[in-house]
C-alpha cells in the first residue's frame, strides 16, 4: 500500500479534477489523503444554503467531508488559509488569502503532512493553476516545493486537455450559425488558453468507471454545485465525454504527448 495525497485549492476542486482517479486509489488498496488550502469562503451559494449562525466555509467544510467519503478519501485536511476569490479582484490582496501566502511557509505545512504520511505521490496543479485562478496556482508553487521538501518521488500537475476542450466546443456547437450568443461562445472556446495542449500531458486515465462516485461528489457540494447546475443537468453520456478522462502531467517524465500514459499509480504497491 502507498499513500498518494491529493492537493486542491478548494471544497469542489477534487470532484471535479481528480475523483475518478482519487476512487481508483482507493480501490487499489492506497491510502488516500484529501488536503485542500483554503476555506472556500468567497464561493458564490445562494443565500438559503448557509444556516443562520454559520459560514459558508462551514458548510463547505461538511461538503468536502461528504464528497471525500463518497471517494474513498482516508483523511482529509485544510492548509488553514482563507479563499483569495477570483483573478484580479480585491480579495486577492487580503493577507490571510493563500495567494498573499508565503510560499515557504505554506510549503512547510503542506510538507508536514507529507512526511506524516510517508507519501509516495502528489498532486498539484499545473503552472498556470489550469485557468489562472489565483489560488489554483498557488497550488500549484506550493505544492511542488513541498514535495522537494518532504521527498515526495512522484508528483503529477491535474490539467485539462486544451485540444480536447476545442474539440468537444466545435462538437457542441456544431449547428449554431442563427445564435450569436453561442456563436460567441463556440469562438471563445475554440481559443481557449485553458488547461495545457495535449503535447505536453503524460497521462489521461480513464475514469469511466468511477462516473457514479464522481456525480456523487459533485452533488455533495451543492452549495456550489446545486442539483439544477447545468453539471447536474448534463445526460450521463455526455458527462463521461467532459469528465470520463483525467489528465496529469508527470514532472521530470521523459515523454509527453500521445500515446498517453494510462497509469499514474504504475510503480506503486497495491494490496
Amino acid at each position: 500500500m502507498a499513500t498518494t495525497v491529493f492537493f486542491h485549492a478548494h471544497p469542489d476542486d477534487e470532484a471535479i479534477a481528480t475523483a475518478g482517479v482519487m476512487v481508483q486509489a482507493a480501490a487499489r488498496g492506497h491510502r488516500v489523503v484529501l488536503v485542500c488550502a483554503t476555506d472556500g469562503a468567497l464561493g458564490e451559494a445562494p443565500d438559503d444554503i448557509v444556516p443562520a449562525g454559520t459560514t459558508l466555509a462551514a458548510v463547505r467544510a461538511g461538503e468536502l467531508a461528504d464528497a471525500a467519503a463518497s471517494l474513498g478519501v482516508h483523511r482529509v485536511e485544510f492548509l488553514g488559509y482563507g479563499d483569495s476569490g477570483m483573478q484580479a479582484e480585491a480579495s486577492n490582496d487580503d493577507p490571510s488569502c493563500f495567494w498573499q501566502a508565503d510560499r515557504d511557509q505554506a510549503a512547510a505545512r503542506l510538507a508536514k503532512i507529507l512526511r506524516e504520511e510517508s507519501a509516495e505521490l502528489l498532486t498539484v496543479y499545473d503552472a498556470h493553476g489550469n485557468y489562472g485562478h489565483p489560488d489554483h496556482i498557488q497550488v500549484h508553487h506550493v505544492g511542488v516545493r513541498a514535495a522537494e521538501l518532504a521527498s515526495v518521488p512522484r508528483v503529477f500537475e491535474a490539467t485539462m486537455n486544451r485540444d480536447r476542450m476545442r474539440e468537444l466546443a466545435d462538437m457542441a456547437f456544431e449547428e449554431v450559425d442563427d445564435d450569436p450568443e453561442l456563436i460567441t461562445r463556440r469562438a471563445e472556446m475554440r481559443q481557449t488558453e485553458m488547461g495545457t495542449p495535449a503535447a505536453e500531458i503524460t497521462h489521461a486515465v480513464d475514469v469511466a468507471a468511477q462516473i457514479p462516485q464522481k456525480r456523487r461528489a459533485l452533488a455533495a457540494h451543492r452549495s456550489q454545485i446545486p442539483a439544477d447546475s447545468f453539471f447536474m443537468k448534463m445526460p450521463d453520456d455526455a458527462f463521461a465525454a467532459a469528465f470520463g478522462t483525467e489528465w496529469f502531467i508527470e514532472r521530470g517524465a521523459e515523454r509527453a504527448g500521445e500515446p498517453f500514459q494510462d497509469d499514474i499509480f504504475a510503480g506503486l504497491t497495491d494490496t
